[in-house]
This record gives structure tokens, C-alpha cells and sequence, in this order.
């Protein structure tokens, strides 16, 4: 599908950004692949990784989502759009709250306005498992994307933009997150563990680089995809990166669950069961003569909760994939 089209990654010098530009580059033949980032350094250090004299198709392109008329200018002539930029950390979010909102919210929209008017034919938008009953900032910023993106096929008129969001758990490795973290501490000798209780969903990046790209191919617009993961304790995961080390419970940060949640007891009534993953179907009437998906409701009080799974990862399993980081 993506083969002589013209693909535009916001947050393209991230961690899934750069991840999505290798398979991207591996497996098609773009005509153009516009990494779209708002940090100069991260892109002339992309830049070394992925040059435009062996990738000829590839773009550096500097902007933020926050601005509209810069978006105007990157768009222009893009078939697919796969929105990644976001300020993600949850302690920034909290003592940052306006910024996280720009970005977030108002950058959502922005992207949303500026994909139609310029008739991109699809974005996908990546979402997180804390957007589900957020009680931190972070996650209650990206419910509301996650609901203007879904909505947004509503207003699309004569363009014809369909857009629609995946929803995925902690990435193995990720830029900021507890794993890179406990491989520093791993020298201490410590682990500072918040709750020995808390859980978390899990996917590597390939895999949820590819869950993505599948979904922007099957995607008709409106939907949420929710991989099926797997969870893990904190304290296993622990156990993964060194047995060895010891362990101070510091007590939940501000804005911290015990358990994640992807699918809640309400969203769950409309919900479809595939076998890898599921999908939350929009509450529009579009949707009735849009959907060709079918897949099987799920049972009654469902809700996909990261405690609750039954499909855990283990310690073992943990280690080689930490291996391969």
C-alpha cells in the first residue's frame, strides 16, 4: 500500500518514529518519507542513520503540530499521515499542563484540519493505554485526541480523509521509560520499585510498528485498534533486567495506576474481537455503511485490564526481548 506514496511521520525522530522510518524503508518503496520533528539535533543525528543519499525518497522536515501553517506547508501532496508527535512523559504533563494540552489537543486538531483541507486520504494516530480512565494529565490529553480524531470523520465533507487511532501498552525500550531506566540503575545494585503490585501491557517495537501499519491498510475510518498484549508485574520485570539486584519501594507517583486499562466496561459495548486484536467501534452513524470489518462482540462487562490478563509474559521471555534492545 505504501509503495510510491508519500508517508508523513510527525514525531518522526521519537522512538516509534524512527522505528516506523526502518520498516517503512525495509519493506516499501515509498515515493517520499517526510520525517516531520520539531528538534534540529534529532534530526541531523536521524539524518547520519538514515541518509537521503542511500534513502533517496526521505525528508527532514522541521516543524511542530502546534503550528498550523507550518503543517499546511508539509502536507501538501501526502497520502498517509501517522501522528506520533506528543508530549509523553506524565510527570512533565503534570507541571507542564498547558504545554501537554498544545501539543496534544490543540496539535490534534491542527493535524485533523490540516489532513482534510489538504485531502491526505489517511492518518492514523498512535494513543496510549493511560487514555483509558485517565487520572493524569498525559492520558486525559490523549483521550481527548483520541475522541477528535474519531470524530473528525464526521466533518470530512468531499476530501474523503479517514483517520482513526491505535491504542497500545508500554513499548519495550522506549525513550524515557522504565526499562532504559532500570538498565541504568542495574549499576547501583537498586531498583526503586513504586508498588510491587502495579502492571503494565507490553509490545516491542516492531510489533507495534507493524500492528500500525496493518491497521492504517485496513482502516476505514473511525475506529480504534487495540492490540492483544501481554502483562507483566513490575517486580518480574525486574527480575528480568538483573535477579541480583535490590529492591526500595518509593511509594506511586503522582498520576500512576496499579493497573493499566485499554478497553473499559463501557467502551466495551462496542467492542469487536479479532484474533490478535480488538476494535472499538465509533458511535456515529457513518459507521453502519462504513464497516466491513465483523469480528465477535465481546462478552458483557468486558474490560481489558493489565491485571486482569490472562496472558502474562514471563521473566524469561522479558530478558531475551531486553536482549535484543
Amino acid at each position: 500500500m505504501l509503495n510510491n506514496k508519500t508517508i508523513l511521520i510527525t514525531g518522526g525522530t521519537g522512538s516509534f518514529g524512527k522505528n516506523c522510518t526502518e520498516i517503512i524503508l525495509k519493506k516499501y518503496n515509498p515515493r517520499r518519507l517526510i520525517i516531520f520533528s520539531r528538534d534540529e539535533l534529532k534530526q541531523f543525528e536521524m539524518a547520519q542513520e538514515f541518509p537521503d543519499s542511500k534513502f533517496p525518497c526521505i525528508r527532514y522536515f522541521i516543524g511542530d503540530v502546534r503550528d498550523k501553517e507550518r503543517l499546511y506547508r508539509a502536507f501538501r501532496n501526502v497520502d498517509y499521515v501517522i501522528h506520533a508527535a506528543a508530549l509523553k512523559q506524565v510527570p512533565a504533563a503534570e507541571y507542564n499542563p498547558f504545554e501537554a494540552v498544545k501539543t496534544n489537543i490543540l496539535g490534534a486538531q491542527n493535524i485533523i484540519n490540516v489532513s482534510i483541507d489538504q485531502q491526505v486520504k489517511k492518518v492514523i494516530a498512535l494513543s496510549t493505554d493511560k487514555a483509558a480512565n485517565p487520572i493524569n494529565l498525559y492520558g486525559a490529553t490523549k483521550l481527548c485526541s483520541d475522541k477528535l480524531f474519531i470524530a473528525g470523520n464526521s466533518y470530512v465533507g468531499e476530501a474523503g480523509t479517514k483517520l482513526s487511532v491505535v491504542r497500545y501498552g508500554n513499548v519495550v525500550g522506549s525513550r524515557g521509560s522504565v526499562v532504559p531506566y532500570f538498565l541504568k540503575c542495574r549499576e547501583s545494585g537498586r531498583f526503586p520499585i513504586t508498588d510491587p503490585r502495579m502492571t503494565r501491557f507490553w509490545i516491542t517495537f516492531d510489533r507495534g510498528v507493524n500492528f500500525v501499519l496493518d491497521c492504517l491498510e485496513r482502516m476505514v475510518g473511525g475506529e480504534m485498534f487495540v492490540p492483544k498484549l501481554p502483562s507483566m508485574n513490575i517486580m518480574d520485570l525486574a527480575q528480568a533486567i538483573d535477579p541480583t539486584c535490590k529492591t526500595d519501594i518509593i511509594g506511586i507517583r503522582p498520576g500512576e495506576k496499579i493497573h493499566e486499562v485499554m478497553i473499559t466496561r463501557d467502551d466495551a459495548r462496542r467492542t469487536v474481537e479479532f484474533d490478535d486484536y480488538y476494535l472499538i467501534q465509533p458511535d456515529f452513524p457513518f459507521w453502519k455503511q462504513r464497516n466491513n470489518h465483523g469480528g465477535n462482540p465481546v462478552e458483557e462487562n468486558f474490560e481489558y485490564n493489565s491485571g486482569t490478563n490472562p496472558w502474562i509474559l514471563s521473566v524469561e521471555e522479558m530478558r531475551k526481548i531486553i536482549k535484543t534492545l
